[in-house]
């Protein structure tokens, strides 16, 4: 092989090894942001029995973050995160799980969620027949 096909060869092998994996991790990063960070996507929920916010001193408090990973307090951030960023983060978008059967006790639970997702201020208020049926919602990020 002459020197000038080695030297060709080795430098197109020495590109590819060092270049090909930043553009694989460049593609396979979400969400980011103009300035090439990522947008914040961290949350604080709520739980506590009663019939408004006002009124209800929290019980449960649990972290969310899911921007750029899945990660806090919540008992399954990963697929909290996941359901979240099927609704774009809209709350009042979760459905009720097929199937779910609830008493009718009423014991009402209010739910409340502050934070950002996708660097956007979020604040939802919620308030459920009873813990069963805040579970209902969604498959996992009322659940804690």
């Amino acid at each position: 092989m002459p020197t000038t096909a080695r030297w060709a060869a080795t430098l197109t092998l020495t590109a590819t090894a060092v270049c090909g994996p930043l553009g694989t991790t460049a593609l396979a990063a979400p969400d980011l942001g103009p300035s090439g960070l990522y947008a914040p996507s961290a949350l604080v929920l709520t739980m506590g029995h009663g019939q408004s916010a006002a009124t209800v001193t929290a019980e449960r408090a649990v972290t969310l973050n899911c921007a750029p990973t899945a990660s806090g307090t919540h008992p399954d951030a990963p697929r909290a995160c996941a359901e979240l960023r099927l609704t774009d983060g809209d709350f009042s978008a979760l459905s009720v799980r097929a199937g779910v059967m609830c008493t009718k006790e009423f014991d009402p639970v209010v739910v409340t969620v502050d934070g950002v997702w996708k660097g956007k201020r979020v604040a939802f208020e919620r308030t459920f027949a009873n813990e069963c049926v805040k579970n209902s919602y969604g498959m996992t990020v009322f659940t804690f």
